[in-house]
């Protein structure tokens, strides 16, 4: 019989531990390993920095969940992979042994990479819970003495939909408090062009975000190169498309949230054939690494080629659907696996994002998320405010119950045609 491993248990290796047991022979066995015991819904993290929630609203404990669905749990770092001898060394000084591997790591933040980033120097982030809390803090204090807000994505960041969330909350935040008329804001970002999301944009994020900008008195610096932040200064250069500097701005801030470059976790960086040289992890067609066929990947420590060249350089993010599919593609796979058959599921890589702006957004849906795309289309309005509360109850709810994907869910996504699984010719 088999042991299966899911490392991490953020969205994507809860889900992962859910759809997997589902696949499960009788007699094979699952084990859940990650650091964190509960499960914090990341998206609302943005919420959590002005005081919408609370962490005990978004958080789910684990092991009575996982333990009521048969599911192992070990909430130890890993430190060390092995991948020659299927082993994985913890923290505590066990090890665990595994036929099969799931890494949903999600990504390291590299904050050490540019001088004076981080929650322990001097810009905030909402990449954690915990750094959400000392945010949400941060930002209290500087409501007592109100000065410029810098709010962005460092260059290599591959996540930039939470920093427009952030920066529309902070502005709508302030205006209910009535200190926005004191507050100067800049977006800055290493994006070539507002909207570009590390993926092209989608439908016209450029205008839509653009316009929302505008009628809210935002500036912004796109192909931004930060060098250095500084107490209440962030130096900033701006980058030609030839990749020369064409400015070098002394940016002033009261705040500063700006989200860093995502690397691979530790235990996965230098194995050869494994990551790339950010640590992320190579995978085929099937989620799975060609070099160790029994190490599969999914959501953000997936090692996935940028859209396009830019001036200065764009990750591309990992939506929470497009994570979803590589979820349900790779539990599938191993399922065949497990059965003497080869894999044949290849994901979708679909996306359906809600960005919330606090009293509005922006929805989009890109199939696939990497262009050229079949279905390219944003919208926005008020509606997306109220659709992203209402996301986040359904997903917690999901979560709690070790639920996957609901009938309700699945009947909505075949309706509009959104789907996990591409529809892929036998041996294709």
């Amino acid at each position: 019989m088999a042991h299966v491993v899911v490392l991490g248990a953020g969205l994507g290796g809860t889900i992962m531990a859910y759809e997997m047991k589902d696949q499960l022979r009788s007699g094979d066995t699952l084990t859940v390993i990650t650091r964190d015991p509960k499960y914090h819904f990341v998206p609302s993290n943005p919420w959590i920095a002005v005081g919408w929630r609370k962490p005990d609203d978004i958080e789910v404990d684990l092991a009575p969940v996982l333990a009521k669905k048969g599911i192992a749990f070990k909430p130890v770092a890993a430190t060390k992979l092995e991948p020659e001898n299927n082993r994985i060394e913890l923290a505590d000084g066990s090890s665990v042994d595994y036929d099969y591997l799931i890494n949903a790591t999600g990504p390291d933040l590299a904050f050490d990479e540019i001088e004076g980033m981080g929650p322990e120097a001097f810009t905030q982030s909402v990449c954690h819970v915990s750094h959400a809390v000392k945010a949400g803090e941060a930002f209290e204090e500087f409501c007592k003495n109100p000065g410029p807000i810098i709010v962005g994505a460092v260059q290599g960041a591959s996540c930039f939909g939470p920093a427009y969330e952030f920066l529309f909350i902070l502005e709508t935040e302030l205006r209910r408090r009535k200190i926005r008329d004191r507050v100067p804001m800049t977006f800055v970002t290493a994006e070539p062009y507002i909207g570009h999301l590390g993926l092209d944009g989608v439908g016209d994020t450029k205008g839509l975000l653009e316009s929302e900008m505008r009628s809210k008195h935002i500036k912004w610096i796109t192909s931004a190169r930060v060098k250095k932040a500084e107490a209440g200064k962030m130096t900033v250069e701006e980058i030609a498309d030839d990749g020369s500097v064409k400015a070098t701005k002394e940016l002033p801030f009261g705040y500063a949230m700006m989200l860093p470059a995502f690397r691979g976790v530790a235990p996965m960086r230098g194995i050869e054939g494994l990551s790339n040289p950010r640590g992320f992890t190579l995978i085929d067609k099937f989620q799975r690494n060609p070099k160790y066929p029994n190490i599969f990947a999914v959501g953000v420590c997936v090692a996935i080629p940028p859209t396009g060249p830019t001036p200065v350089p764009c990750g591309v993010p990992k939506t929470g659907f497009m994570i979803e599919s590589m979820v349900t593609a790779t539990a599938q796979n191993i399922g065949l696996l497990l059965r003497g058959e080869q894999p044949r599921h290849q994901a979708t890589w679909n996306a359906v994002c809600l960005a919330d702006f606090g009293d509005s957004g922006v929805a989009f849906v890109a199939q696939p998320q990497i262009p050229p795309r079949n279905v390219n289309w944003s919208s926005s309005g008020k509606w997306v405010h109220g659709a992203k509360i209402g996301f986040e109850k359904y997903f917690l709810r999901k979560i709690r119950k070790g639920t996957s994907e609901t009938f309700y869910e699945k009947l909505a996504l075949d309706v509009l045609g959104i789907g996990k699984l591409k529809e892929t010719v036998e041996g294709n």
